[in-house]
């Protein structure tokens, strides 16, 4: 189980291209303060293939109806739940029931990696009574104080299966959107106060001093799907703010943040979130996607819903291309936080059922993972579970039916021992900087290409310890890189710690956009230019490597 954690160790520095040439006057290597990649770090830049473990802790009555049988009107939230009769004993019994060791087992197995789990903050008074102060839940701690350690034991359970946890906080005090599973039935949000957004940031530091020292916590999520209406430039003040303050509590922890379905805007606020001082790294964007609320969802068919997420041309695979661009250029990154696999029976009632519509589902979910691999850092099904079976929104529902597509890469061949994968690496590199040389020496300037070869060697080098770590008789996905954008700025970080170099470390693995451009007197018809840095393309040339070699396909 710990098979990622023990090869690190044996491979923690990777070899380098002795043939390539090096400037004299770089300076000797320098140690880093925390040698990087840590265990933490593979967890959190492994690329995310993930479900929601929804319903666990926030309640959400159409994914279970059981605990909300005692529930006080109108019976749709935490709150109300909190309020009927039994409370403890009923939400006790639910935490203990819902999600056990088998469910881990069975994620472990069916090659989900990490887990997202929606939380609300009064789950976290069992580690500070505090944070339920002046809330609608302040009465309510003797029903709620149990909840803190079997989230700290799920995190626990999660890491003996090797699985990633983010911790989403789902409901805020005052609630962030109208819905009913941010904590309470109230009809309108009233956490865009100044009270309220304070308490929640007290509350999100509380939750990051607090939580078990695992490597497996690959992040917070901050708020889920805030509704900021009007307050949209509180919800920015109060996003950098917390961030800073979740940074003082736990330095390296990444920080999630909504997109409000704004994404464009929010994905350029968390690029320059990723420009600014380090301490403001680390911040990923969250998308959610669904295809069965709008008019325009229901009136549309599934084929067609499949063909907009495949079609590189249609506006939701653009806007993915733009902002993921923008962001992994930035050191920063995207994950698909929400999606499922649900239509809108008019999208599939001209299929008449049976086999036609089996096949029209699995379709929609292939072009949604093969959109999300292409793109993003990760993703995560909504939801795991359901109390009665679904197809649309239950993971499992939807892989036991066999419409749940292959996903990742699985491999059929030894991949430990492979003597000519060092000279595969070499040949790609020297095509590689030949073609980068021959690009930039078109513009006058002080280049050190040499820089390009180094970047590549390590990226080939980190991409494939993350393969080799599965081992070849491994019958889930292999982990792969995923976080490129942040992985190469850390990367570029300790490069030029160790060989200087800080003017051309965009060669290596820095983020070179048309920012470098117009500073440097480019500005004609460059705008949106990214160029691919040694680090990334040695990342991209190993996946394509370890396909033609080791695997049976993958998405």
């Amino acid at each position: 189980m710990h098979k990622l954690t023990d090869f690190f160790h044996r491979h923690s520095r990777s070899s380098s291209y002795q043939s390539l040439h090096r400037d004299p006057a770089a300076p000797a290597p320098k140690p880093e303060a925390t040698a990087f990649p840590t265990e933490a770090d593979i967890y959190r830049h492994r690329k995310q293939r993930g479900v929601n473990l929804g319903s666990w802790f926030v309640l959400e009555r159409w994914i279970i109806e059981s605990p909300f049988r005692s529930a006080a009107a109108p019976g749709q939230s935490d709150l109300d739940v909190a309020r009927g009769q039994d409370a403890k004993q009923v939400l006790e019994h639910h935490w203990d029931t819902w999600i056990t060791r088998a469910d881990w087992e069975w994620l472990a197995q069916h090659g989900i990696n990490t887990v997202r789990i929606p939380i609300g903050y009064y789950h976290i008074c069992g580690a500070d009574a505090s944070v339920l102060n002046g809330t609608d839940f302040a009465e309510h701690q003797h029903v709620f104080e149990g909840a803190w350690g079997r989230i700290t034991d799920a995190i626990s359970t999660a890491h003996q299966f090797n699985i990633g946890v983010l911790l989403d906080l789902h409901s805020a005090p005052g609630k962030q959107n109208r819905d009913s599973h941010s904590g309470t039935s109230a009809p309108t949000p009233a956490f865009f106060t100044p009270q309220n957004m304070a308490h929640t940031t007290h509350i999100l530091t509380t939750l990051a001093r607090h939580l078990p020292s695992l490597p497996n916590i690959v992040g917070i999520e901050l708020l889920n799907e805030p509704q900021p209406d009007s307050h949209d430039d509180a919800l920015r003040r109060w996003y950098t703010d917390t961030i800073l303050s979740v940074r003082d509590a736990a330095p390296q922890m990444p920080v999630y943040i909504s997109d409000c379905w704004r994404t464009d805007e929010y994905g350029g606020f968390v690029a320059a979130l990723s420009k600014a001082p380090q301490r403001l790294d680390g911040v990923v964007l969250d998308h959610h996607l669904y295809r069965c609320f709008t008019g325009e969802d229901v009136n549309t068919r599934a084929e067609a819903h499949a063909r907009a997420l495949v079609d590189a041309n249609a506006g939701t695979p653009s806007m993915f291309a733009r902002v993921v661009q923008n962001l992994q250029s930035a050191g920063g990154a995207m994950v698909v936080g929400e999606f499922s696999g649900a239509l809108n029976p008019n999208s599939l009632a001209h299929l008449g059922g049976g086999p036609a519509e089996m096949k029209a589902r699995k379709a929609y979910l292939k072009a949604e993972i093969e959109l999300f691999e292409r793109y993003c850092a990760g993703w995560f099904f909504w939801t795991y579970k359901k109390e009665s079976r679904d197809l649309g929104w239950g993971f499992r529902d939807a892989v036991e039916a066999g419409i749940w597509p292959g996903v990742g890469l699985v491999v059929r061949n030894e991949c430990e021992r492979d003597a000519g994968r060092s000279g595969r690496r070499n040949t790609m590199m020297d095509k590689a900087l030949a073609e980068h040389t021959s690009y930039w020496d078109q513009y006058p300037g002080n280049y050190e290409h040499f820089r390009f070869g180094d970047g590549f060697v390590q990226g080939w080098d980190d991409a494939y310890e993350r393969f080799l770590c599965a081992g070849a008789s491994s019958p889930v996905p292999v982990p792969e890189l995923g976080f490129k954008g942040p992985w190469a700025k850390r990367r570029a970080e300790g490069y030029v710690r160790a060989k200087g170099g800080a003017g051309n470390v965009w060669e290596y693995g820095e983020c070179f956009c048309c920012l470098w451009w117009c500073g440097h007197g480019f500005d004609d018809g460059v705008d949106g230019v990214c160029v691919e840095h040694g680090l990334i393309q040695g990342v991209d040339a190993a996946r394509r490597d370890f396909i033609q070699i080791y695997c049976e396909g993958g998405a």
